[in-house]
């Protein structure tokens, strides 16, 4: 067996313990080295699932054809007007289209002429025709606007309301909410408060509802995935643009930011943070365990060194092997310190209790020697066992955490190494007391007792914890969704919020790309009879239907309209005299027909406000005319524009949006909206997959979250049922009986089955982050239970009482500590790992300290 060569081993590296010291200096620096040159972080989540798997290379496809889709940054505009919202967007996306540093495009979607001119062709007849009848009855009132686009034309226009008023011709029925708009605007122009006014609101009624609450400008910024945010300086220079904009500045506007970009910069950032404060507090709160676990000083600073060196050679390899991590394997750091320090307390907690016949240098070696003979190749089979299940999840799809296996799994091994070298090299320089037989838990003798008494009733009643827990696997479910593991406070986060509720904005979608355009239309008419469907879009759905009948109503409406819309030379803007003397004109005309007006009718506030703009100084009825008409030119030119409308077809959609449904080489994208929010994994799934059922090559967010979900449930499944078959043979080939490597398979499997209770009854939905859980649960579960197994081997009577057990406690305390402080973190999929851990690492614990000493069989010698 191993036990004197690793004994031997040991006792050769105590003996030379400054040559030790010094050698792992070197490759110390070393490792320090090439992490600094040759290892980087990528925050590219792209690259976490391998290329080889069909959806992902569709998934790929797609971003290949059409790169103007992926990694965008999108600024969502919140105003209190349509125009200060489409003025705010406007400026922004004009300053952001010339920064060529930070962004490769900025558009506004909605911003086409393209769909300003049509804008009334999308409408459906009977909606139209109401519109279109409402501004023709306004047409006295938009001949007086176009011929004089300020205050003093807008209050022109009343006097002639006022004059049909009298003459008792004026029907003001359909007029009283845009009345009421501008009372309440011309009320606090004259007070002082001027604040603009929605012509849009005024003039378009509910089409002014129909581009939605927000504008957006769309982004793809210059990314730099060698930082940790790599959208980070493009997000500084937009903010830097917003916070000048003219609307943001009064309070008027505000500018959300979410997209792709910013949602995986907020992600790592939250979780780089988390990962930061998690590791300096387990840190400390380990130093503490040690010092309760070893009582010494002289054997906490050993383990602490031990385990720093042994991250740097871990760092080095991971330098050298992956070059660059990823967003889960970047976790390795806190993983290998939670695991790593079992090896070393195990170590030091039984060094502590030996009692050498020697003394001096001769006593510490022959301690050590001792240690090494009775622990080391515990430790060993541990660290083989360990790595084993690690590395099974190398050659998974699951490209992250194949990452993640490699280096843990080979940094188990370095541990082991830096354990039986390193360690005790330097437990020989600072020479810590012997001879602590309290290391071991004399009063946890009648617990053994009692447990090896009623083992019959234990094991009975953990066979049914067992059958529960296999009948609950079923119930797991796993949330695909990588939005549900985000920080729902964060900007982006917020922002998406705003959005998920509207299909055309909601950010599940799937996508199939055709042959040609005959086939989109097809496709597009036999998604859309599907009842998950809420609508499809292709470029088709850019081409006005009913034309003829449409342009008919609009070409009617046009020809009363444009003869007074369109004004050659409309009069010069007004000075404050020319305002106050329309004010007072117009005022007195309203003065008179008060008498036939409604009590609550608008047109008395309209007639008392102006009366007092009649009298205001220059700066409050010059503010005033600003306030009312600033954003009625544009307004008036938007009508005329639409009024022109003509017949279009398909190959009248310009560039800008045909570029989004069309390839140069005639295949045509057709991209499908779900009905209702796809607020659950079950909801995504069902709508994923009727649409599966009739084109099993769709692609798109919602196809890629679904199908990756499946992918990593089905890499797990082959990464533990490969680990478990690794494992079995290291302790069959290490134990050499199946009922041995039985013993310490047993417990991890309840262990598990145990984790799926807690699990389903909390509730706590298996999600990318702590998924991960599961190679971690492999690894301490192992370690520990061989400890016992070996022990029992060994002919160990009292295993609750052994210094074992106390290593095991404190292991796991650290290594709770390590992964359990992730479990505060704000961030979503950070604290479901750290929670799930801790329920595994508790159940691991219960099997290890309950199960494994009732399930051990008798021995002769448990009599004696």
């Amino acid at each position: 067996m191993l036990f004197a060569p690793i004994g031997r081993f040991i006792t050769l590296c105590a003996r030379h313990a400054w040559l030790v010291v010094a050698l792992f200096c070197v490759l110390s620096g070393a490792c320090v080295y090439a992490g600094m040159t040759q290892l980087g972080v990528t925050t590219d989540t792209s690259k976490m699932l391998s290329p080889r798997l069909a959806w992902k290379q569709r998934s790929d496809e797609m971003a290949r054809l059409f790169p103007q889709k992926e990694n965008l940054l999108v600024a969502v505009v919140e105003a209190d007007l349509p125009e200060e919202g489409q003025e705010t967007a406007r400026q922004l996306a004009e300053k952001l289209a010339a920064d060529h540093q930070h962004f490769s495009f900025a558009n506004r979607p909605d911003a086409s002429p393209y769909l300003e001119r049509n804008g009334l062709m999308f409408l459906e007849p009977k909606p139209l025709a109401g519109i279109l009848n409402d501004t023709i009855a306004a047409q006295p009132f938009l001949s007086a606007l176009a011929q004089d686009p300020s205050a003093r034309g807008l209050f022109g226009a009343l006097s002639l309301i006022a004059q049909g008023v009298k003459q008792g011709e004026a029907n003001l029925a359909g007029f009283q909410a845009p009345l009421t708009g501008f009372a309440n605007t011309l009320e606090k122009a004259a007070d002082g408060q001027a604040s603009p006014m929605s012509w849009q609101r005024l003039l378009g009624g509910q089409l002014s509802d129909l581009a939605g609450r927000y504008q957006f400008v769309i982004t793809q910024p210059v990314l730099d995935y060698g930082s940790f945010q790599p959208g980070g300086a493009a997000t500084d220079a937009m903010l830097g643009v917003i916070k000048d904009l003219e609307f943001v500045r009064t309070g008027h506007a505000k500018v959300h930011l979410t997209g792709q970009v910013q949602l995986d910069d907020e992600e790592f950032a939250t979780v780089a943070e988390g990962m930061v404060a998690g590791l300096v507090g387990s840190l400390l709160l380990v130093t503490l365990w040690l010092t309760l676990a070893v009582r010494s000083w002289r054997v906490v600073l050993p383990i602490v060194v031990t385990l720093v060196v042994g991250l740097l050679l871990t760092t080095g390899f991971a330098a050298v092997a992956v070059g660059t991590l990823n967003l889960i394997s970047v976790a390795f750091a806190i993983l290998f310190v939670g695991i790593a320090v079992d090896f070393a307390i195990q170590f030091s907690v039984r060094f502590r209790a030996q009692s050498p016949e020697a003394t001096g240098k001769e006593g510490m070696y022959e301690a050590l020697r001792m240690t090494g003979e009775e622990t080391g190749h515990q430790i060993l089979v541990a660290a083989l066992a360990t790595s084993a299940g690690f590395l099974a999840f190398t050659p998974t799809a699951f490209l992250g955490v194949a990452q993640l296996g490699l280096i843990a799994g080979i940094g188990m091994l370095v541990a082991f190494v830096c354990t039986t070298t390193l360690l005790p090299a330097l437990l020989c320089i600072c020479r810590p007391p012997l001879n602590c037989p309290s290391m071991g838990y004399a009063w946890m003798k009648p617990v053994d007792a009692q447990i090896r008494h009623h083992r019959k009733w234990l094991l009975a009643f953990f066979g049914v914890v067992a059958v529960i827990g296999l009948a609950l696997v079923p119930s797991l479910q796993f949330d695909g969704d990588p939005l549900h593991t985000k920080n729902p406070n964060s900007e982006g986060m917020r922002a998406l919020s705003l959005l998920i509720d509207n299909p055309q904005t909601s950010p599940y979608s799937a996508e199939l790309l055709v042959k040609s355009l005959a086939d989109a239309q097809k496709e597009a008419d036999r998604l859309d009879e599907l009842p998950d469907v809420h609508d499809v879009m292709w470029l088709g759905s850019y081409v006005p239907t009913q034309q003829p009948e449409k342009l008919a109503l609009i070409q009617d409406a046009a020809s009363m309209l444009l003869p007074t819309l369109i004004v050659p030379n409309p009069k010069p803007a007004p000075d404050a005299a020319a305002l106050r003397a329309s004010a007072a004109s117009t005022a007195a005309a309203l003065a008179e027909v008060l008498d036939k007006l409604p009590a609550n009718d608008p047109l008395r506030r309209i007639q008392a406000a102006l009366a007092r703009l009649s009298t205001a100084s220059d700066e409050r009825v010059l503010a005033a005319n600003t306030a009312l008409v600033r954003f009625l030119p544009p307004e008036l030119a938007q009508l005329r524009t639409m009024l022109q409308a003509g017949p279009v077809s398909i190959h009248d959609v310009p560039p800008s949006i045909a570029d989004d449904y069309l390839l140069p080489d005639g295949r045509a994208l057709v991209e499908v909206h779900p009905k209702g929010v796809m607020s659950s994994s079950g909801a995504l799934r069902k709508f994923v997959g009727s649409l599966q059922k009739i084109e099993p090559d769709m692609a798109g967010t919602a196809v890629d979250i679904v199908e990756s979900a499946r992918s990593i449930v089905r890499a797990f499944e082959q990464a533990a049922g490969a680990a478990v078959v690794m494992i079995a043979i290291i302790l069959i080939i290490a134990l050499r009986r199946v009922k041995d490597m039985a013993l310490v398979l047993a417990p991890l499997l309840l262990s598990a089955l145990m984790t799926v209770i807690l699990v389903v009854l909390l509730p706590e939905t298996l999600n990318f982050a702590n998924i991960i859980a599961l190679p971690l649960l492999l690894g301490v579960g192992v370690s520990f239970n061989i400890y016992f197994v070996m022990n029992w081997r060994d002919g160990v009577k009292s295993p609750l009482a052994s210094p074992t057990a106390r290593a095991v406690l404190f292991s796991a305390l650290t290594t709770g500590t390590a992964f359990g402080s992730l479990a505060l973190s704000h961030h979503p999929g950070t604290a479901s790992m750290g929670r799930l851990l801790l329920l595994s690492l508790a159940c691991t614990l219960l099997g290890t300290l309950v199960f494994v000493p009732a399930l051990l069989p008798k021995r002769a010698e448990d009599d004696v």
